[in-house]
């Protein structure tokens, strides 16, 4: 019997009050099923807090996935499908309103339980897995407390059907045109091109047997995401189920990764797969009609409720949305409405996430492939049969070819529609190269493979818009002088920290600065020192580089052009626009800014000599989605760069809210190197560590592994896990 009194002296009462609270509440029932399903799941973690996942069938396996991912960050898992159902209003405020009903019309509710009602027997198993297993971890730790969803429903994964880290495809619509047009507020607003992250993407490499000393393939594994994005698992079933790799928070696939037959590297693509069409909108007797082949068809009207947090308290706003057969009403654009057709989930790109995480051969995963249904991804692929492939996109709509789909297009016309998807024939893909290797660093396929890649004039513009980048340029060059990779070669030519953007930079600088002096210009004697190092430099960044510090700082003060990575039909790429920057550039454009830098410096630090390690630093001092970072708490140096000038290892930093120093926030997360063969071999690395909570010791335990590139051996099969396990354990336990 409880000693309330007791509980009431030591504050351990109001703990278990609100505890009860918070807990969810099942049936008997319904409890006494999950025990039993749980029963059937045993989660081993290894020495690096990693889950290795074991169930009798798939859906146990994905029982235990999701359990195991909420013990090491729930809060990740939670907050992702906050964000896919259109809700974050309601935690954070007003200021995501407009994100939140962008949501609503391009990720349609409806559709996603509707097609969980209709899903295939395995698929709803896995489905209905999914949930019993967020539910029961919230059901046995009753002091979590959730900030919204308090139990989750199976259609959910039906929302966000892959992987990749962009939830939507929008063309180039931005957020702020989809709050003037439906708040009426045009003021203030004018088109502005959607900017990808040019910071962000991935590195894939994949090496047939002639390119290994062991002849057998090996597969490079690469991501540039957020940190902490996504964990490392591994999951297992006797159902022939036996994946290891990265998963997004809250998904029951593995995302990038391998099982015993074969892996896969996804990157992200610039394939269209959402386009915008001007509607010619008529008002008749007070009713919206939108022209399309001379006819009146009536606009369909959808009213979207959204709440929102304010002072405390929850408060509704409700937007009378607009659609045509395009699609939803996002914008308007020189008096038209502008609406976009995009397929942002689907149920059988779901099934096709999950299919080729079972692949047990090429075959197989062609196969997968042939479902036509991933619209984000780019994939570097590699098997035990020493098969290598690539493929830039999957989901292409086939198009009239004489348009330039990159730009708003007419829909008045059904000329203008999509008519079908290509072949996966059709679109632009790579089967054993005979040069031996494969590449992508988001960038144009027509390098890929070097001169085995396929020619650009053989394809539609719209399929492979991509163009080169520094990372691209970095990765064929490496690739193309390699050989006899092993495991250890393939992961330091992935560590490559060339700027290769520099090449073309600094000579120009240099030149620019040379000509100043020789006209007796004193304006820029303070740059003597600064320009004889970088003169000196060899354009690889390290900790100790003052020379990385000085070129990277100038470099971002450059013309913004030389930051754009992804790019449409007919544009110029970074590679052109880099070098047509350093042909035309004058004095103006290069010496001030390399002055800024050096008086920047100067004013913080005391002296410009400041090595890059120095100001570039990794931190995670709690487990908070947006971190706060702090000069005067631990901190390590970081050897590499951003990627955007050419480094293969990415590490994003800025200087933050009240430091003096850079802190990372986006790069190399997940990095693995694969060995197909009669027996897997593979190492990998996490940014920080595989858990989210800072008391546990698994929360940074491969930082400084991080920081060194020094990888750790993945433990892929069962008796390698057993002899290196710190817990066995049931769900629940």
């Amino acid at each position: 019997m409880f000693n309330y009194k007791k509980l009431l002296k030591t504050g351990f009462l109001i703990l278990f009050i609100n505890s009860a609270v918070f807990s969810q509440s099942l049936s008997t029932k319904e409890s006494k099923r999950l025990e039993k399903a749980a029963k059937q799941v045993t989660i081993i973690r290894d020495n690096w807090g990693i889950p290795h996942i074991y169930g009798k069938t798939d859906a146990d396996a994905v029982f235990g996935l999701l359990y195991a991912q909420c013990e090491d960050d729930f809060t990740r898992v939670e907050m992702n499908y906050i964000e896919k159902l259109g809700r974050l209003s309601e935690i954070k405020g007003q200021s995501v309103l407009y994100n939140d009903l962008e949501i609503r019309l391009l990720i349609d509710e409806k559709e996603a339980k509707s097609d969980y009602e209709k899903a295939k027997p395995w698929l709803k198993k896995l489905l209905n897995a999914y949930a019993d297993g967020i539910n029961y971890y919230l059901y046995k730790n009753p002091d979590v407390k959730p900030a919204l969803l308090k139990h989750f429903e199976p259609w959910y994964p039906l929302l966000w059907t892959d992987g990749s880290i962009g939830a939507i495809s929008t063309g180039d619509l931005t957020t702020g045109e989809l709050k003037a047009f439906y708040s009426g507020n045009f003021d203030k607003v004018s088109y502005i091109e959607r900017k990808r992250d040019v910071h962000s993407g991935s590195n894939g490499f994949a090496l047939a047997p002639s390119k290994t000393a062991s002849g057998n393939a090996i597969l490079y594994i690469n991501p540039h995401t957020s940190f902490y994005f996504r964990p490392e698992v591994q999951i297992s079933s006797e159902e022939g189920l036996n994946t290891y790799g990265a998963v997004t928070w809250g998904q029951f696939f593995i995302y990038q990764g391998f099982n015993e037959n074969c892996g896969w590297m996804h990157t992200s693509s610039n394939v269209d797969v959402a386009d915008l069409y001007a509607e010619k909108v008529v008002l008749k007797n007070n009713k919206r009609f939108y022209e399309y082949d001379n006819q009146l068809v009536p606009i369909k009207e959808k009213s979207i409720t959204i709440k929102y947090l304010e002072n405390g308290k929850l408060e509704s706003k409700e937007f009378n949305t607009y659609s045509t057969n395009h699609g939803p009403i996002m914008a308007q654009r020189e008096g038209k409405w502008i609406s976009l057709k995009s397929n942002n989930r689907s149920m059988k790109s779901l099934e096709q996430s999950w299919l080729r995480t079972k692949s047990k051969n090429f075959e197989d995963y062609k196969t997968a492939m042939d479902l036509k249904a991933n619209t984000s991804n780019n994939t570097v692929y590699a098997d035990s049969k020493g098969n290598i492939a690539y493929w830039h996109g999957n989901f292409i709509p086939i198009r009239d070819k004489n348009i330039n789909w990159s730009k708003v297009v007419d829909g008045t016309t059904s000329a203008t529609q999509w008519k079908g998807l290509h072949q996966v024939s059709e679109t632009v893909h790579i089967y054993n190269p005979v040069n031996g290797w494969l590449q992508n660093c988001n960038s144009t396929p027509f390098s890929a493979a070097g001169n085995q890649s396929p020619k650009k004039e053989n394809y539609l513009s719209y399929m492979a818009p991509d163009g080169e980048n520094f990372r691209g340029l970095n990765a064929v060059r490496l690739l193309s002088k390699g050989e006899n990779y092993t495991l250890d070669k393939v992961i330091a030519d992935g560590y490559n920290t060339k700027l290769s953007a520099f090449e073309l930079l600094i000579p120009a600088l240099i030149s620019t600065f040379e000509k100043q002096t020789s006209l007796k210009n004193t304006q820029y004697k303070d740059l003597i020192e600064p320009i004889n190092i970088l003169k000196n430099w060899d354009y690889h960044s390290s900790e100790t580089s003052i020379a990385s510090t000085l070129a990277i700082e100038w470099a971002t003060k450059l013309d913004p052009i030389l930051q754009k990575l992804y790019i449409d039909q007919g544009e110029s790429d970074q590679i052109e626009n880099t070098k047509k920057f350093v042909q035309n550039a004058t004095a103006d454009q290069l010496l001030p800014q390399l002055l800024l830098v050096v008086n920047e410096l100067t004013t913080k630090f005391g002296k410009w000599q400041i090595p890059w390690g120095e100001i570039n630093r990794f931190q995670r001092l709690s487990g908070a989605i947006d971190l706060k970072y702090d000069d005067k708490s631990k901190s390590l140096p970081i050897g590499f760069g951003p990627a955007l000038w050419g480094s293969l290892p990415a590490f994003k930093s800025n200087y933050q809210e009240g430091t003096q120093k850079r802190y990372g926030y986006n790069g190399n997360s997940f990095v693995c190197a694969v060995e197909f063969g009669p027996k897997i071999k593979a190492k990998s690395l996490l940014a920080g560590g595989n858990s989210g909570n800072p008391g546990s010791k698994h929360f940074d335990d491969q930082a400084e592994m991080y920081q060194q590139g020094k990888f750790k051996d993945v433990l892929f099969y069962k008796e390698e896990v057993e002899k290196n396990a710190e817990r066995s354990y049931h769900p629940g336990e």
